[in-house]
């Protein structure tokens, strides 16, 4: 297998896992991980567009802001919707904007290390909503069979 059909694997398995967690979050939970889905959805789109748009420089500069700018819906949805998985998410953001500013910083080019480091966190912040929405979904069943009784 060469390295471009291994990064199209990748690059494809990570799509559908994100297009199947945010299809559960929107399904199975509530207000706080529909809107972390729609975070995580809107940076995923807003990087293909500018991986096709941008010159390499204008990309490192919008994934910059992109990665910075998700962190902060990640915390505007923290502040008003007090939940753990959010605490982890953004743990995992603060990671990848980490990142983004390391190689924006010392002009490194993408290489090995940057492409797991940013799966691995991107595999994280899915994590993370999963079990965010598992909990919402069992806290709701709970409600229900309690008010049941």
């Amino acid at each position: 297998m060469t390295s471009d059909s291994a990064y199209l694997i990748a690059w494809a398995s990570l799509w559908t896992l994100l297009i199947a967690v945010s299809a559960f979050a929107y399904a199975r939970g509530s207000m706080p991980e529909r809107l972390g889905a729609a975070v995580i959805v809107t940076v995923a789109v807003v990087s293909v567009i500018g991986d096709v748009l941008l010159s390499e420089r204008g990309l490192l500069i919008a994934r910059l802001l992109t990665e910075g700018l998700a962190a902060v819906g990640f915390l505007l949805i923290a502040v008003r919707y007090t939940s753990l998985w959010l605490g982890g998410a953004m743990i995992f953001q603060a990671v990848q904007f980490s990142l983004q500013a390391y190689y924006f910083v010392t002009h490194r080019a993408h290489d090995a290390t940057y492409v797991v480091i940013n799966n691995i966190d991107f595999f994280g912040i899915l994590a993370c909503l999963t079990a965010g929405t598992l909990a919402s979904s069992r806290r709701r069943r709970a409600l229900a069979a309690q008010a049941a009784e």
